[in-house]
């Protein structure tokens, strides 16, 4: 007997949202932060691979799925590194100590 090969997939994906799910939350709060750094990092390097993708195909069509698809993957980085910029701006914030009038 042979597993399809999209049910494999599928099981795996489903399987790394849990575990993806409950590391998240079972992080304590002082490692939130340079968890986020990790995640601007990992971003930054997608953003490579997807201006890579968004160049890669036909010279003779502009708009071919690859630049659509790497043009999308682009925004949606930069959208989770500038969020995640954010989010780490105001978690130090917290920990920065309030001056005394």
């Amino acid at each position: 007997m042979e597993i399809d090969p999209f049910v494999f997939r599928l099981s795996i994906f489903i399987l790394s949202i849990f575990v993806g799910y409950y590391v998240v939350w079972s992080v304590t709060p002082s490692l939130h932060t340079p968890l986020m750094s990790v995640t601007n990092a990992i971003s930054s390097v997608i953003i490579v691979g997807a201006i890579i993708a968004a160049l890669a195909g036909n010279n003779e069509k502009i708009f071919n799925e690859a630049s659509i698809f790497g043009f999308l993957a682009i925004i949606l980085a930069a959208v989770n590194i500038f969020g995640g910029f954010l989010v780490t701006q105001r978690m130090l914030a917290m920990y920065k100590k309030k001056k005394k009038k």
